[in-house]
This record gives C-alpha cells, sequence and structure tokens, in this order.
C-alpha cells in the first residue's frame, strides 16, 4: 500500500493544489477558532467590568469617604481601571464643592502617584496617557511631573503634557508652560498651547501680562490672544497700552479685551483702532464697538461703513443692525453722515441677512419725522446694489403668487 507521500508525488500538479487547499482550510480554522476564542474572552471581561462598575456604584459614598479601604481593592488591576475611571470622570462633571473629596480619594488610594511614576517612566502611548490622566485629576502634586514632561524629545510626549496641564486648569500650572514658551522652547502646535492656557489663567488672567510685555515674535501675538479673550475689566490699563503697541497682532487683541472694560475708557482707543492702518484691527475694533454699544460708538461704527475693507464695512452694518436703536435711528445716523457708500453697506447687509422687508416696514410704520426721506433713500441705496428682490412685505406676497 502507497504512502500519502507517495499518492502526493504521483498526482503531480493537482497535488499542489490540493496543498493548498488543505493549507487554506487549515489556516481559515484556525483563524476562526482565533476570532471566537478572542470574542469570548473580550465578552468575559467587559462582563467582569460591567459587575465591578455595578458593585463600585452601590457603594459609592463609602469609597469617597473613605469607610470602604483602598487595600479591598487597589490591587486588584480590573477594580483599579474602573474606579479610577469613575473618579477622573466625576471630576469632570462636578461643581467645585466636590472636587476635594473626589481628589482626596485618588491621592489616598495612590492613583495619583502611580500615574505620577507612569508619567515619568512609561514610553510611548502609556505615558502620553497617564500625562493626560495626571491633568484629569485636578491634583496640584500632578504639576511636576507634567513640567518634566514639556521638555521631551518626543513631541507626542510634549503635546500630551500641555493638554494635561490645560485639564488642570490651575494657574499655578501654566507657569512652567509659560516660561518655556515664552523662551521659544516649547515647540507644539499653537492651538494645542492656546487651549490649555485659557483653562488655566482664566481666573487669574493677570499673569499672562509680564509674558505679553517681556515676549517676542508670534509666541508674544499668540499670548495676547489669550490674554484678550479672558480680560477681565480691571486690566483697563494695561490694555489701553497694548493699544498702541507697534505689533498689529498685539493691537487687534487689546481692541477685542477692552470690549470688556467701561465704555467710558473703552471706547475712545476703540475709535483710534477703528482707523488703523491694519484691516484686520480696524476689524476687531468694529466688533468691540458692537459689543459695547454706547452712542459714540455708534457714531464710529457709522464711520466704518465706508471702510476700504469689505469685511470691516459688513461687520460695521451688521453691528448697526443688532444695536439697540431702532431701524430709523440708525438709518437716520447713516443717512445723516451723507455718505451714500455706508448707506449702501447697511442695505446690502440687510439684503444679505433677508431682513430688508422687515426693516422697511419698520421705518415706515414709525413716527420719526425724516421717514420719507429715510425711505426714499433706502430705495435709491437699494436701487443701486447689483441684485433686485421685492422691497415690501406686500411685494414679497405678490412676487410669490405670481
Amino acid at each position: 500500500m502507497e504512502s500519502v507521500s507517495e499518492w502526493m508525488a504521483r498526482l503531480a500538479p493537482a497535488a499542489i493544489v490540493l496543498k493548498a487547499i488543505i493549507v487554506s482550510l487549515a489556516g481559515i480554522s484556525a483563524l476562526m477558532i482565533f476570532i471566537t476564542v478572542r470574542r469570548w474572552l473580550r465578552g468575559r471581561y467587559f462582563a467582569r467590568r460591567e459587575r465591578q462598575m455595578f458593585q463600585a456604584r452601590q457603594q459609592w459614598n463609602a469609597l469617597i469617604n473613605g469607610q470602604v479601604r483602598p487595600e479591598t481593592w487597589r490591587f486588584d488591576p480590573l477594580a483599579c481601571e474602573v474606579l479610577e475611571t469613575m473618579l477622573l470622570d466625576s471630576i469632570e462633571v462636578s461643581p467645585a464643592a466636590d472636587l476635594p473629596r473626589l481628589v482626596d480619594c485618588l491621592r489616598r488610594s495612590g492613583l495619583i502617584d502611580r500615574r505620577i511614576d507612569e508619567a515619568r517612566t512609561a514610553q510611548g502611548w502609556k505615558r502620553w496617557r497617564a500625562l493626560v490622566a495626571l491633568g484629569r485629576t485636578r491634583a496640584p502634586e500632578a504639576v511636576p511631573a507634567l513640567a518634566d514632561a514639556l521638555e521631551s524629545a518626543d513631541m507626542e510626549t510634549r503635546i500630551a503634557a500641555v493638554r494635561g496641564i490645560g485639564k488642570l486648569a490651575l494657574p499655578a500650572a501654566a507657569v512652567p508652560m509659560l516660561e518655556l514658551f515664552s523662551d521659544q522652547r516649547l515647540l507644539v502646535p499653537a492651538s494645542v498651547v492656546k487651549n490649555a492656557l485659557l483653562n488655566c489663567c482664566r481666573q487669574e488672567p493677570e499673569m499672562l501680562l509680564r509674558y505679553v510685555v517681556n515676549g517676542r515674535g508670534p509666541q508674544r501675538e499668540l499670548l495676547a490672544r489669550v490674554l484678550a479673550e479672558i480680560a477681565q475689566p480691571s486690566m483697563a490699563e494695561e490694555l489701553l497700552v497694548l493699544a498702541g503697541d507697534p505689533s498689529p497682532e498685539v493691537r487687534a487683541a487689546a481692541a477685542r479685551g477692552l470690549q470688556h472694560c467701561d465704555p467710558r475708557i473703552a471706547v475712545p482707543p476703540l475709535a483710534q483702532l477703528a482707523s488703523d492702518p491694519e484691516w484686520f484691527v480696524r476689524l476687531r475694533a468694529v466688533v468691540a464697538l458692537g459689543g459695547i454699544q454706547v452712542h459714540h460708538a455708534m457714531t464710529v461704527l457709522v464711520r466704518a461703513l465706508g471702510d476700504q475693507n469689505r469685511h470691516v464695512r459688513q461687520r460695521a452694518a451688521w453691528a448697526l443692525m443688532n444695536s439697540r436703536q431702532t431701524m430709523a435711528q440708525v438709518l437716520g445716523l447713516v443717512v445723516n453722515s451723507g455718505d451714500n457708500y455706508g448707506l449702501q453697506a447697511v442695505v446690502a447687509e440687510l439684503e444679505r441677512s433677508g431682513r430688508y422687508a422687515d426693516a422697511y416696514d419698520e421705518v415706515k410704520q414709525s413716527e420719526a419725522p425724516d421717514r420719507d426721506s429715510l425711505l426714499a433713500a433706502l430705495k435709491a441705496a437699494r436701487s443701486r446694489l447689483s441684485f433686485q428682490q421685492p422691497t415690501t412685505k406686500a411685494e414679497i406676497a405678490k412676487a410669490g403668487v405670481a
């Protein structure tokens, strides 16, 4: 009786095909077994994890208050992972009054110390995850480990450290980042730094002033933009100084910050910035004046309707249309200025926003003494636009019927 090898040899070319089929079937069988076993193991893991979460939630208050000793769960990897996740999620959504208890639970259990050790000794994604988790703890003792990672040679590690500092949201955590960034030694994307600084310095924006004044280059301009977003009324004097800065980016940031200050202090420098040589500085000043909404600001906005930049004209018109003044009062200011180009900018903004018919009817129903002249000016300005649409609501309805 011939052996299997002899039988395969006698088949010649057909044996090659048969071998390939057998190998393929064996490979498919092995793959199916691997997938089945993997699904079973993952299902078992998630079932255990769900039971652990349920048990932790049932004992939540006892765990937080220390009635359940950390030794009972700290060295169980799954229980440790589940409870840490639940604590970090709770810290992110809890009010400030509940944070001390949650952070103290992390501290007593040693979870913060474990993350600090990982942030200093681990490599790759484990270190990145530890750095971000450290920030979520909101614990001040996490700052040194995060600060050390800012000087790492790896870009992803530096980014994770900056994000961790941003999640801490502590003014003290921003200091090492500000020192490195101002000296141009923190090489990370600007958007990551900006978000982190906004979170950390929101409570104490004054700490940014020293770095803005003494900084240089793009770093200084980014710090000025951050300062403008979180500026407080008490910083009016410093913002007035920055409004005369040689850098247009800093002047634009100062204009944005002045919007939060007393109008009596803010309007004069904003009126000056509305005539700045740089168009984006004028744009930022016009936006700030639109938010202040005092009479002198309205006068500057009317003047800005004749700006050579389309964005400035459009934003000035938008601010006038959304002011507290009635449409008749706004149009009266524009018409009395004698600037037909500015009136046309207002009409173009009304057309763009679909509010021309409402504005026309509002003026028509008003009791303004110059109502007829305002209506005539509106029609004349609209006739000069490159597109024509129905004027009043009645005409819109008639056009729709037709």
